[in-house]
């Protein structure tokens, strides 16, 4: 049941009459954001425990990128790249030092930088490992989740993503999450070019690897001659407790995919890190955009990195997430059948076999003042804006535990 105000109905209503179905939101607009609070346009306050998908893991509307887009887009917002302007050799340098790699090539949307890796990582394989053309093939995961252009959907193993939207991109290889003899198997094949995996699958209910899987895979790439692509889209820039989630096993990925918390938030920046013996294969007029690495992206993006270092927002990250797993199974509820994350990306995954409890108990959060999303069902994520403070994570954990013990009588 919809509780919202007339407004508010008004509004769904609009997009519902007028936009393509393609998402299902939770019943509530939203008008607002400060930190890790966001308002309807009722007035009602919330906490934010989405966080965009992890885009704002600054907080919402963050003073200093606001700042720098404001002041940014008052001068000059894009040139495309027919021409050099004066912020982007600064990004670029920015960029690199701060994750350690020698090129970047900027886009705009965490899809675009996944095709782009895609892309580099062909090129590579048939000028530098000496793969047949057309032949070259990147290792995927079941489970995945990389975006929903075409090519990725060709490797997606969800159904809603990938039916009907076929004839499918070849030149993938799908294997078990988690499964380092399933990986060293797939390797022995002479065209393998790449292993494209998330560190933790996030839209799959934050499944988190067993310890010491990344860095066994990395080995094991490392001695195949493939290339380690790490799409830290969504478990980048702190979410997870450190600055890149590869880094809790010391994995330096040949490429690294960047999104989403790149610019806190305010404004489409993407990205894909790799040195220059890998990002050299591409040339003029082989990839780009006209938007990618734009002035008012570059701007946005150095201060929303800023933002995390100056704020320590991988350390808090790293401390809240061990209080909010503790305290959540620590509520010992009948409804919760795990809690697993890493930093303040988690979930709980429900024990249930309604597909529909997800929903219904996130629908109850929200009236109790907080908003997630479930995700297949019966897995809820719960992601807040790394400015979150220990009291305010407390009180979070009180409404879910208040909005459990509502469904459990």
């Amino acid at each position: 049941m919809i509780t919202t105000g007339t407004r508010a109905q008004e509004l769904m209503d609009l997009e519902d009459l007028y936009g393509a179905h393609n998402y299902h939101p939770l019943p509530v607009v939203l008008a607002k954001g400060q930190g890790v609070y966001v308002w309807d346009v009722d007035g009602k306050r919330y906490y934010d425990f989405l966080s965009a998908y992890s885009a704002v893991n600054q907080g919402h509307c963050h003073p200093k990128i606001v700042n720098a887009l404001i002041e940014q887009a008052q001068k000059l917002t894009l040139t495309s790249r027919a021409f050099y302007n004066d912020c982007l050799g600064e990004y670029e340098q920015f960029l690199n030092g701060y994750f350690g790699y020698d090129k970047v090539l900027p886009m705009n949307t965490g899809a675009e930088a996944v095709e782009t890796a895609i892309k580099i990582t062909r090129k590579w394989a048939y000028e530098k490992k000496g793969i047949a053309e057309k032949e070259a093939k990147i290792i995927v995961c079941e489970h995945n989740f990389h975006g929903r252009t075409t090519t990725i959907v060709s490797f997606s193993t969800d159904p809603s993503s990938k039916k009907n939207f076929g004839p499918y991109t070849p030149g993938f290889e799908t294997i078990p999450y988690n499964n380092i003899a399933a990986l060293e198997a797939a390797l022995k094949d002479p065209n393998i070019a790449g292993f494209l995996i998330e560190p933790i699958q996030g839209e799959a209910g934050v499944d988190v690897p067993s310890d010491g899987y990344l860095a066994k895979a990395y080995e094991l790439c490392k001695a195949a001659n493939v290339l380690f692509i790490a799409d830290e889209v969504q478990t980048g820039i702190a979410r997870t407790g450190k600055l890149l989630a590869c880094d809790h096993e010391g994995v330096r990925p040949d490429l690294v995919i960047l999104g989403k918390a790149i610019s806190g938030g305010v404004y489409p920046v993407s990205a894909v890190l790799a040195d220059d013996a890998v990002m050299g294969v591409i040339k003029p007029g082989q990839h780009g955009s006209t938007f990618g690495g734009n002035p008012l992206a570059a701007k946005v993006a150095i201060a929303a990195l800023e933002v995390i270092k100056d704020e320590k927002l991988a350390e808090n990250a790293q401390r809240l997430g061990e209080i909010l797993r503790r305290e959540l199974r620590a509520l010992n509820s009948p409804l919760i059948k795990m809690v697993r994350g890493k930093g303040l990306l988690n979930a709980i995954v429900l024990n249930t076999e309604d597909m529909e409890l997800g929903w219904n108990i996130c629908l109850k959060l929200r009236d109790n003042g907080l908003l997630a999303k479930p995700t297949h069902g019966d897995k809820i994520r719960f992601a807040p804006p790394l400015v979150m403070t220990e009291e305010q994570l407390h009180e979070c954990v009180g409404i879910i535990a208040k909005t459990l013990l509502q469904f459990e009588k």
